[in-house]
């Protein structure tokens, strides 16, 4: 039996955990899919041409953190397909969950870009500021902040 109360083997934790990751990877995808699929189009839109240096230099970064979110995010399944039948599901679960937190990472990275994009080419400098501080405030404290808070607490709780 498990630390967690489960009755169930390393390999069927292995397999559970596999499992699970890859959902939650699912429901990233798409917002990885649209966010880079917004930006390979914009380029092609007439207003595009009225960018500043700054603003395009803001495009290419957001465009570069979004393809490398989507490459880390991937990359379990390909792992995963490459790795079949090799008896070898710990190293993919490890790497994979590591994976899928950078990839993360790199997603928050590139929809704050997109904010200040879209919010510098439509508003003013105070008001991208503002806009890009908040979208990283939230999607920091939800995505990495509380998760750390409470994981540092359960562990806290274990000792």
């Amino acid at each position: 039996m498990t630390s967690a109360g489960r009755s169930e083997t390393e390999l069927e934790r292995l397999d559970r955990n596999l499992t699970e990751l890859m959902q939650e990877v699912r429901v990233a995808l798409p917002g990885v899919q649209v966010l880079l699929a917004f930006l390979l189009v914009l380029p092609f839109n007439s207003r595009f041409e009225r960018v500043t240096d700054f603003q395009e230099g803001v495009y290419f970064t957001t465009l570069c953190l979004t393809l490398l979110a989507s490459a880390f995010l991937i990359a379990p399944s390909v792992q995963h397909r490459i790795g079949f039948r090799l008896d070898d599901k710990e190293w993919i679960v490890w790497t994979a969950n590591r994976q899928a937190i950078i990839g993360l990472g790199f997603l928050l990275l590139a929809l704050t870009g997109m904010m200040l994009l879209i919010s510098d080419f439509l508003f003013s400098a105070t008001a991208a500021v503002a806009a890009t501080a908040m979208t990283a405030g939230v999607l920091i404290w939800l995505w990495y902040g509380l998760p750390v808070l409470r994981r540092r607490r359960v562990l806290n709780t274990r000792r």
